[in-house]
């Protein structure tokens, strides 16, 4: 007696029945599956772009904020702050920090950000150039792969930034073109969606849309054709000629700094934010506390979400045992008829049992299937909102732990029909058909 065909062909002779246990189940399932792969990614991308940045300084204002446009490049500046405010943590030597990385944000194209920086941010992220070189010149970029890729940018293409953030054509800035000389190798960071520049040339676009002084620009071109027009393979040489250009305009403004400290373990470095806070006009904040309490914040909704999914699971396992409970009431002469070709109790049992766990596996791959397919149709939308690259289709190690979960609904509900079946009472039941 082959149980598992029985038990399927019990469990398709009632499709409505069975739809309704699947979509049920496969509602739940999915939910809590989806839930699972979005943070997932979104874990993974925010754990790759710690980079062992341990303070952000940037102007007053939220601390998540400015971690969030400064360090994931998802949301807008705090505000700006002066070269003269910033020299103290952007000095070479400074007993307490290992590298800074200054930062101007508020630019972009297509919807991808324009930083003004130096090179220090490539060693921060371990980021190399694959084709072409890095900036040197004002006005020109160095993209990071997914930009390129994303935007067909290639060596030698030209374009217009934009005032903020946002893709707008209708804040595209009529001068300042600037010229792509280089394409990064992918890091799987952040920097793989920014286009990098000079500090010099963010400032020289807004000098001219705000009508700013043709000697400050001629000083800035002059500067950067004459005093850096040497070889990029003395990237070291060339950085430092960029910091120590950058300190030379201390009227000049940047929107944050990157720090790492020489020693996490120094009293001394523990107690900077604290003492930047307390005792300057600029704000610190520490990217380790304030995703934690993203994390806090974030898991606050996905739990509501996760008990409705669970909600909705339990829903779907109560329609299972009224399904089965409720079939063996029309299948007693056929149990019967089992029992007298030889069948046990145990049998019956077995047979309820495997037609539970059936519909349950049934409904658990269907939900795999439905978070998948949302993850799918929300990757693009997700893509462009955040310029993070999402993904669908693929597996987080959880899947197995959901499947082993719908088993055992797919038991519990189905135990209490087949212990009733395990006591079904032959003669009764031929009796009474008769």
């Amino acid at each position: 007696m082959n149980l598992l065909k029985l038990a399927w062909k019990n469990i398709i002779h009632n499709p409505l029945n069975l739809l309704l246990n699947l979509v049920l189940l496969a509602l739940g399932i999915g939910l809590i599956h989806f839930i699972f792969l979005l943070n997932f990614q979104l874990k993974d991308k925010f754990d790759k772009n710690l980079a062992e940045i341990d303070l952000v300084i940037g102007a007053k204002g939220s601390p998540l904020q400015l971690i969030l446009s400064s360090m994931y490049h998802i949301d807008a500046p705090t505000g700006n702050i002066s070269i003269n405010e910033a020299k103290p943590f952007l000095r070479e030597g400074h007993p307490l920090i290992k590298r800074s990385v200054p930062l101007s944000v508020g630019d972009s194209y297509k919807g991808y950000r324009i930083i003004g920086t130096d090179y220090s941010i490539l060693d921060l992220y371990e980021a190399q150039v694959a084709t072409g070189k890095k900036w040197q010149h004002l006005y020109e970029v160095t993209a990071g792969a997914a930009v390129a890729k994303r935007l067909n940018l290639k060596i030698g293409s030209t374009f217009f930034s934009s005032h903020g953030l946002n893709d707008d054509e209708d804040l595209t800035h009529e001068h300042g073109q600037f010229k792509l000389v280089g394409i990064m190798a992918p890091t799987g960071s952040v920097i793989d969606q920014l286009l990098l520049t000079s500090s010099e040339s963010v400032w020289a676009v807004h000098d001219h849309e705000s009508g700013g002084t043709a000697e400050h620009d001629d000083h800035e071109h002059d500067h950067d054709h004459s005093g850096h027009n040497h070889d990029h393979n003395h990237a070291d040489h060339s950085s430092d000629m960029s910091r120590s250009h950058l300190l030379e305009h201390g009227e000049e403004e940047i929107t944050s700094i990157l720090i790492q400290y020489q020693n996490r373990t120094n009293f001394q470095a523990l107690s900077m934010p604290r003492n930047i806070n307390e005792n300057t006009d600029l704000q610190a904040a520490s990217p380790a506390i304030e995703i934690n309490r993203l994390y806090d914040m974030m898991g606050t909704g996905t739990k509501a979400l996760q008990l409705l999914a669970y909600l909705i699971a339990f829903v779907s396992a109560i329609s299972i045992f009224v399904s089965l409970l409720s079939s063996l009431k029309t299948r007693k002469y056929e149990l019967s008829l089992m029992r007298v070709l030889g069948g046990t109790p145990s049998t019956l049992f077995t047979l309820i049992i495997m037609e539970g766990v059936i519909m349950a596996l049934l409904g658990c791959l269907l939900g795999l299937i439905l978070s998948q397919t949302a993850m799918a149709t929300w990757t693009e939308a997700l893509t462009d909102k955040y310029n993070y690259p999402f993904s669908a289709w693929q597996m987080h190690g959880k899947e197995l732990w959901l499947i082993a979960g719908s088993m055992v609904i797919g038991f519990l509900a189905s135990v209490v029909p087949a212990l009733m079946a395990y006591k079904t009472d032959i003669h009764e039941s031929l009796s009474s058909s008769n």
